[in-house]
């Protein structure tokens, strides 16, 4: 009896060691070390996100509105040039009408969040992203530690939560983004005032107090703790409790939404050990929760344990390791003076390049800032939509081949091939077009792909051609010729995914030659199926 006494004793010692541990939080570092990118996100390859806020409710002045609107000079910041004279003729001078009143204005009237994951879902995404927070440092989520949020002011409704239960409902994976890391020196105009004019040295909102908003709407809301406080009493204490409720807020937005993906706006942790620290609870509560890490964490930069996105630009290598691709259709928040730089073509060639290269591509769709989708945008995204139901195969839940494709691009006989609008370059510009992967995306403004462009992926026993701008007639590619020191193999059927059809070819030593079918006008992305 004594020996099973033992034995029960040890049994129990075990089990509560197991308990303990499963307890236990590991540490960024620990984590960092076991981390491998999730094969759900891997699968999915495209994504929708949602950029959607308050600054979406003035018709002008680019993704920056709140900010923009405060200054007479933007500088190299072009995109948001139109915002102070729209401000200043549409709701007034911003001493007395700021970006906290446009806040106001917002009330979302038409948002559906299940009809625009249904959209999203019945037109290819695979995982939704929404936006938790953007430089205006206000909260679009039910936040107990900042009372500029969205359930307090504008549309008084949990747009993240929204959002959330209908991304689960539809089975989908869910993301936020936060771009609150830069708040302080991105709203310090509008601590300003006009140097000259009629309301010159009158200050705008930003140097209003509490107190100044007793019988306005805002009462009881301090301007403080949108716009930070004023820069001269910025002490180092002050700075630090920010940073202190960023984390705060962020770890309440980790716990509560149980997001799959967070991607902080930075090419670093924001605010160093607090950003790291939401990071490490937001992959804990997955591993808790799936028994291993199936979150990710996106930044701007390559880091250990996250995985690199690259805003409005694309890979100029196959890469090993999963990343991501962000685009949007004009400047981030919707506006009606800013040209499309997307059409239905641009976006595939941006999912393709990204997919062969061993990424994903997240879109985000401009939102009205009452909720709906624009028509022009909607008509686009539903032609993605039925390229994907087709060609589909070639992208859904595949992986990179040996090399990403061929064609003059690839073969570096024509550099501007495949280059687009570069946004955000300075006197960086001709860097930035052959180099550069930030900000450098092929658009509506880039020249057409060569007839001989095409993009690789595989799965299983099958591989898949996407030519990018077919044109009827013969094409070389000289990856599949026999000779060819990446040893294709012999190809033994070749047929389009579009209609099934058997596509004629011919391989020799140097090059595989097919013949392209007849297309009619200028057709979108082209997708064979190669069995070798």
């Amino acid at each position: 009896m004594k020996y099973f006494g033992v034995l029960s004793f040890l049994l129990f010692v075990s089990v509560a060691n197991i308990v303990f541990a499963q307890q236990q939080e590991l540490t960024w570092d620990e984590l960092a070390a076991q981390y491998e990118c999730p094969e759900w996100f891997r699968d999915a390859k495209f994504g929708i996100w949602f950029h959607w806020g308050p600054q979406s409710v003035p018709e002008q002045g680019g993704g920056w509105y709140a900010r923009h609107m405060y200054m007479k000079d933007v500088g190299k910041q072009k995109f948001g040039k139109m915002a102070n004279p729209y401000h200043l003729q549409t709701y007034g001078h911003p001493s007395e009408f700021g970006f906290k009143d446009v806040i106001n204005l917002w009330k979302a009237e038409k948002f559906d969040a299940d009809a625009l994951i249904k959209f999203s879902k019945e037109n290819g995404a695979k995982y939704i992203v929404a936006l938790a927070n953007h430089h205006d440092h206000f909260d679009l989520f039910d936040s107990s530690y900042h009372p500029w949020n969205s359930v307090n002011v504008g549309p008084k409704r949990d747009i993240i939560g929204e959002f959330e239960a209908a991304t689960r409902k539809a089975n989908l994976k869910f993301g936020v983004t936060s771009h609150d890391d830069r708040f302080l020196n991105w709203w310090k105009p509008a601590f300003g005032a006009d140097k000259t004019g009629e309301k010159a040295g009158v200050p705008y909102d930003g140097r209003l107090t509490k107190e100044d908003g007793k019988g306005k709407w805002w009462e009881g809301l301090d301007p403080a703790d949108l716009y930070g406080p004023i820069p001269e009493s910025r002490t180092p204490e002050r700075i630090e409790a920010i940073k202190r409720n960023w984390q705060e807020r962020h770890l309440e937005l980790v716990n509560k939404y149980k997001p799959d993906l967070l991607y902080n706006d930075g090419f670093n942790f924001t605010y160093g050990e607090y950003g790291k620290e939401v990071s490490r609870k937001l992959y804990n509560n997955s591993l808790k929760q799936y028994g291993s890490i199936e979150a990710v964490m996106l930044l701007k930069r390559k880091a250990k344990g996250t995985v690199n996105e690259v805003e409005s630009g694309g890979s100029n290598t196959l890469r090993e390791y999963p990343w991501q691709s962000e685009i949007t259709f004009t400047d981030w928040f919707y506006k009606k003076d800013r040209h499309l730089t997307h059409n239905a073509r641009t976006i595939l060639e941006m999912l393709i390049e990204a997919t062969s290269k061993n990424g994903n591509l997240l879109l985000n769709i401009e939102l009205h800032p009452d909720g709906s989708i624009p028509p022009e945008q909607k008509i686009i995204i539903e032609t993605v939509g039925d390229w994907l139901k087709i060609n589909g195969e070639a992208i859904y839940g595949t992986r990179p081949w040996k090399v990403y494709g061929d064609g003059e691009s690839v073969r570096g006989e024509n550099e501007q091939n495949g280059q687009g609008e570069v946004r955000n370059a300075g006197d960086d510009i001709a860097a930035k077009k052959k180099t550069g992967e930030h900000y450098n995306q092929r658009t509506t403004a880039s020249d057409a792909y060569a007839s001989d462009e095409v993009r690789f992926t595989k799965k299983g026993d099958n591989l898949y051609i996407m030519i990018m701008n077919p044109k009827k007639g013969e094409i070389k590619i000289s990856t599949f010729g026999l000779d060819n020191t990446l040893n294709p193999g012999r190809l033994k059927k070749l047929s389009r995914l579009d209609s099934g059809n058997k596509v004629r070819f011919k391989q020799t030593k140097t090059a595989l030659t097919l013949t392209v079918p007849t297309i009619n006008g200028r057709s979108y992305p082209m997708v064979l199926k190669a069995i070798f």
